[in-house]
């Protein structure tokens, strides 16, 4: 039996691991699927304070709450800066970290410095004219690269929440370099790719010391490809 802690992205929560989450412990593995402060079922307790260290702290207090040794800790899209940061923090309850089609920054970098200024642009517009400022209003499922007539489309929807803008301006603080000694493996979705991880994933495929993979899906591969996934994430050691 393994242990997945599975983290969820931007807009997202515990929830959008709901289909890969019962495959899981369908095969008798154990799973916990931790919500970002201010998202989800926890979107009442955004505030302007939250900032790239909540998201890191969330993840090491439930790793130590929950008394998870040995996990295989899984970050999609924006939560890879929470695993890089439960690493740094906490490396002796982690077992291998999976960043699936995810953010990965070095200390002192924050999300906007590295994502495409058109990017960075649109989203703090977003915020401005949406968001007071303070988070950046939902994106239509299609950004995820997930169908608008998907079947569970309206299911994400029903679910997603505001993000805090905060957590893309503050920078993710490491002490040790990303992993931290760590076996970690980079599985990107590549059918339809997310263009504004280009850069990262090319910088990344020419480091040492990442297991590369890929899956034929979209960003959002837990919802588009939840069989293939589960069983990529199963043959991990």
């Amino acid at each position: 039996m393994k242990t997945f802690v599975l983290l969820h992205g931007a807009w997202h929560g515990g929830w959008c691991w709901r289909e890969v989450a019962s495959l899981l412990r369908a095969r008798g593995h154990a799973v916990t699927t931790p919500t970002q402060t201010g998202l989800g079922e926890r979107r009442h307790q955004f505030s302007a304070a939250i900032t790239l260290e909540t998201f890191v702290q969330d993840v090491v207090e439930h790793l130590e709450a929950e008394e998870i040794e040995d996990a295989i800790l899984v970050g999609h899209s924006f939560g890879g800066l929470g695993i890089s940061g439960a690493a740094d923090r906490v490396p002796g309850r982690i077992r291998h970290l999976v960043y699936l089609d995810a953010l990965v920054l070095r200390d002192g970098q924050a999300p906007f410095d590295i994502m495409p200024a058109d990017v960075v642009a649109a989203r703090r517009r977003l915020a401005a004219e949406q968001g007071g400022g303070l988070f950046i209003p939902i994106p239509p499922v299609s950004a995820f690269g997930v169908p608008e007539d998907h079947p569970l489309a309206p299911w994400m929807r029903r679910r997603m929440t505001p993000h805090p803008l905060s957590t893309y301006e503050t920078p993710l603080r490491l002490r040790h370099p990303v992993g931290n000694g760590l076996p970690r493996t980079y599985i990107a979705a590549a059918d339809p790719a997310y263009p504004a991880l280009a850069a990262i994933q090319a910088r990344l495929r020419a480091e040492p010391g990442w297991t590369w993979r890929e899956i034929a899906t979209g960003h959002n591969a837990m919802v588009t490809a939840p069989e293939a996934l589960a069983e990529m994430l199963r043959g991990l050691s």
